[in-house]
């Protein structure tokens, strides 16, 4: 068996038409670094205009309402005009499925552009992906590429647009092949054309924009020690718990929204209502929360444990109305953010747990026991904070920890759905929340 696949692997590296696709997945690299500079330069200047306003109670000022629903209208009627379906495929989706639909892509760009200007609480990455995967999907059709080839091209160019995201070409390649877990027949194809494509927009990123979204977050250094694991399961099974209520703040939302009585071109303006209100009473609660949780982090002792428990909840919702509404944007910032903040909360509540093991844990474990990529979570919270290697020891089982605990949650919330004829309040693990 392994000398099968071993030929395998030789046969798939020595053919002509590898070698050709290494030569596009430079290509990829270009268009992502490109649509990565732009995508990011355009929505970021919604934080610019936003504002900087305090961070304590009620110091989101009150236009953030009326500028939210403004956008979320702009959203409705756009999506109208495109003619767009109530359900568009999530960036877990698009992974999965290792296609991309190219015939949404520039409205599903548009949209996201807008959503995340009005201050949604979401990310960059679904149009992010939909712009690399996009381009690499058309050019595979239009070189007339059998199957296998056209989801390897996809796959390559979605890691070539998530390089300069991510700045790490590492950390792009293993999202994209945990989540997508391409066949064996073309991995190869995919592990290389991902590495490739990373690679060229990670170092044009950095030249270009001259920044890395490695390392912003600073945590205390700590020394490890033995029962740091141990803790780490604990971490883990709590950030199942904040999983499994942001899951039922969501699964609300979205009846609540399937239910009101209102076109559906308008139901994205209530959304921006919400979250815009959310904001003003805590204003960290906006945009996709990488910057914010900065905040969090630098001004945790005068937050305090009420108010970061406000901003924990608060995001939550912002991020259940967002995605609710018909807002579009990615799933991994806003969750990032609910992770991290939590960890910030138990080491208020705990101080003898330190900063950067409860930080570093819950910023891993809460998105970790959703995507289906632990090893990714793992990395990006090692390199987000620059943690030691040690101390990456109890993230990874506060990973395993939290993703056993949703699915032991969610299989006997479905056993005894079964009996009672109920549907179950557990995410869905296979999917995450656009």
């Amino acid at each position: 068996m392994t000398d099968n696949r071993n030929n395998s692997a030789s046969e798939d590296v020595g053919q002509r038409t590898f070698w050709i696709m290494l030569a596009y997945a430079v290509v990829l690299g270009l268009v992502g670094v490109a649509s990565g500079l732009v995508f990011l330069g355009i929505t970021g200047l919604g934080e610019a205009w936003y504002g900087n306003p305090g961070i304590g109670w009620f110091d989101g000022p009150l236009w953030w309402v009326a500028v939210a629903a403004g956008a979320g209208l702009i959203v409705g009627l756009l999506r109208r005009r495109f003619g767009m379906p109530s359900e568009i495929p999530g960036l877990i989706n698009d992974l999965q499925s290792e296609q991309i639909d190219t015939r949404w892509v520039p409205s599903i760009v548009t949209v996201s552009a807008v959503s995340i200007l009005g201050g949604a609480s979401l990310g960059p990455e679904v149009a992010l992906g939909q712009m690399g995967g996009g381009f690499a999907t058309w050019l595979a059709k239009r070189r007339k590429s059998d199957d296998d080839s056209t989801k390897a091209f996809t796959l390559s160019g979605m890691a070539g647009a998530f390089g300069g995201l991510f700045s790490s070409p590492l950390v792009a390649m293993v999202l994209v092949l945990e989540i997508a877990r391409p066949a064996r027949r073309y991995f190869h194809r995919v592990f290389y054309g991902s590495l490739v494509a990373s690679s060229v927009a990670f170092g044009l990123y950095f030249t270009i924009a001259g920044s890395l979204f490695l390392g912003i977050y600073t945590v205390p250094s700590y020394e490890f020690e033995d029962w740091h694991l141990l803790a780490g399961v604990g971490l883990g099974v709590l950030s199942a718990l904040v999983v499994i209520l942001s899951g039922a703040i969501g699964r609300t939302a979205a009846k609540a929204f399937a239910r009101l009585p209102t076109p559906t071109m308008v139901k994205p303006a209530i959304g921006g209502l919400v979250f815009g209100l959310v904001g003003v009473i805590v204003p960290l609660t906006n945009f996709t929360g990488s910057e914010q949780l900065e905040s969090v982090l630098d001004n945790a002792a005068e937050l305090g444990g009420w108010l970061l428990l406000a901003i924990l909840l608060g995001k939550m919702v912002a991020f259940a109305a967002s995605s609710a509404s018909g807002f579009i944007g990615g799933p991994i910032f806003p969750i990032l953010f609910i992770g991290g903040t939590a960890g910030v909360l138990v080491n208020h509540l705990f101080p003898d747990i330190p900063l950067g093991l409860a930080f570093t844990c819950m910023l891993a474990a809460v998105p970790g026991s959703i995507v289906p990529a632990p090893f990714s979570m793992v990395l990006l919270a090692g390199l987000l904070t620059q943690i030691g290697t040690l101390q990456t020891a109890p993230i990874l089982i506060a990973v395993g920890a939290a993703y056993l605990t949703v699915v032991a949650v969610e299989s006997a919330r479905a056993a005894r759905s079964q009996v009672d004829g109920k549907d179950g309040a557990v995410p869905d693990h296979d999917h995450s929340p656009d």
